[in-house]
């Protein structure tokens, strides 16, 4: 006979590995967001391991394990059945995806996978399977459905938005050089004056169309938001009425983050005008500032955010709020619950591409009757900001220098307008439509060029490759690239090394001498 304390030793080593084994198997199901179950279909008992408690969101295990089925949604209880139908009749493991409620009220999208077992006489007996929580997974499928959705809606409006702005750079740069040859007393000057407004109020939409796709013109720097709030909120009293109350809550210190002012700005707007609209009775709009260190990955909505410090700008309101799905479609272009000629549906579209193309994140939180607040993570930034610069206008007064320029624009109006103001300016210009005619413009130029202007996107070259052209001839150039929109690799083209500067489409004569006289300067 084997010695008894060894049997008993040999037994308690066996049910601690089992334990162990035990133990790695929960916690890697526990990692996998994965839960296991059982059903004898001849007894009814039930079982689940302790892991589905994570995997549908509860504290508490049911008293059976059927009742976890009765957590599935109502429309969804149809989708299991049918399967595991499917799956004892064919004796092939099943697949179903589900949702169910949560504790904490929330909706999860669980994955069953599993299959019936029969017994020596073919009938069913025993039904296994697994429960995976795919939420996250949901999410960014969603995401992608939704970018994918966008992204050709995007390139549609950057197209359009690109061909208007040479239309609107054409009207508004002429009627300001019509505006200056008129006389005080002229009565035309008031019709010009219109022509003026309706063509401004046009590069508006169009700047939104941009910004919405994310191909605008950007010029980021070094922002203090807690200033840009202050000066923006002075503008936003206008525009708000006096039963609306505006306040301000600024962090205590400075909040820098890299970006375009004229871009936040905008964001601003188009988050207060949002919210003035849901209080037709009036209300409370608060605009907050701060920061945040997101330690670990969080979700907004679609996207995921990625850890580290994050300046936040927070927009709430206590007005009419949003249902589950006008929430979810609310950065839809073109979705809007106002009357038709309220709105274009594209403010908060808007919003969300600028927010995007900073490398931002952004979160709504709403609730119908209880009001909106929209949340703005973008990136925190290091370092002061430098104090504003005088403006292009206002370096458009300084007298010109005499200088040769090579102006290329494939746009017959626009480069029309742009040779007239700079010759009425005492410019000598030569040029043409296409980066050919421009190199035999600048090969048969005896005494050389002194500033390259040229549109950035042109049938053929393009206008950075033009310039790198124009720059192996001419080392010394400066380079003032014409735009209404821009992209990534033009960007990285067009700002290496510092060499270029920009003119946003449309521009106007004032503008336009700005630009030429600071990048002549040496600016940037």
């Amino acid at each position: 006979m084997s010695d008894p304390s060894h049997r008993i030793e040999t037994l308690e080593r066996r049910v601690r590995e089992l334990t162990e084994a035990n133990e790695r198997a929960t916690s890697a199901m526990r990692d996998a967001h994965m839960g296991t179950w059982e059903v004898d279909l001849r007894t009814q008992h039930a079982s689940a391991s302790e892991t589905m408690l994570a995997v549908f969101g509860v504290k508490e295990p049911p008293a059976d394990g059927h009742a976890f089925f009765t957590l599935v949604h109502p429309d969804d209880r149809h989708l299991i059945d049918e399967a595991i139908a499917r799956s004892a009749s064919t004796n092939e493991d099943y697949r179903v995806a589900f949702r169910a409620a949560a504790d904490d009220g929330s909706t999860r999208w669980i994955e069953a996978i599993g299959h019936v077992a029969v017994d020596a006489q073919g009938r069913p007996a025993v039904l296994r399977g697994v429960c995976v929580d795919v939420t996250e997974r949901r999410h960014l499928e969603e995401q992608l459905r939704q970018s994918q959705k966008i992204e050709p809606i995007g390139q549609l409006a950057g197209g359009v938005a690109h061909d208007f702005n040479n239309l609107l750079t054409s009207i508004l740069g002429n009627a300001n050089l019509l505006e200056s040859d008129l006389s005080p007393n002229d009565p035309n000057r008031a019709l010009v004056a219109e022509i003026i407004r309706s063509g401004e109020r046009a590069a508006g939409l169009t700047r939104q169309l941009l910004a919405f796709s994310r191909k605008q013109v950007i010029q980021p720097t070094l922002v203090d938001l807690n200033k840009l709030v202050d000066g923006v909120s002075q503008m936003l009293r206008r525009l708000i009425p006096e039963h609306i109350d505006l306040r301000t809550d600024p962090a205590r210190a400075p909040v820098i983050v890299r970006a375009d002012p004229g871009q936040l700005e905008q964001v601003l707007i188009n988050l207060a005008v949002n919210a003035r609209d849901a209080m037709p009775a009036g209300g409370r709009i608060v605009i907050s500032t701060g920061t945040e260190l997101l330690d670990r990955s969080a979700h907004f909505g679609r996207a995921e955010a990625k850890p580290g410090a994050y300046a936040l700008i927070r927009v709430a309101d206590n007005g009419t709020g949003m249902d589950a799905s006008t929430k979810e479609r609310v950065f839809e272009p073109f979705f809007t619950t106002k009357e038709l000629g309220k709105g274009t549906g594209l403010g908060l579209a808007t919003v969300y591409g600028i927010v995007k193309q900073n490398n931002g994140y952004i979160l709504v939180e709403s609730e119908v009757g209880a009001g909106s607040t929209f949340s703005i993570y973008l990136p925190h930034a290091d370092g002061e900001p430098a104090a504003r610069t005088a403006s292009a206008r206002s370096a458009a007064h300084v007298e010109p220098a005499s200088a040769t320029v090579l102006l290329v624009e494939d746009e017959v109006a626009v480069r029309s307008l742009a040779e007239r103001i700079l010759t009425k300016a005492g410019y000598r210009v030569i040029g043409g439509r296409n980066a050919s005619e421009a190199i035999r413009a600048l090969e048969n130029a005896r005494a050389g060029i002194d500033l390259l202007i040229t549109d950035v996107v042109m049938p053929g070259t393009s206008g950075p490759t033009l310039a790198e052209e124009v720059l192996a001839r001419r080392p010394d150039v400066p380079i003032l690239f014409m735009s209404g929109y821009t992209d990534a690799d033009m960007g990285a083209q067009a700002r290496a090394g510092g060499r270029a500067a920009f003119l946003e489409k449309p521009f106007t004569a004032s503008d336009l001498l700005g630009k030429v006289r600071s990048a002549l300067r040496g600016d940037r």
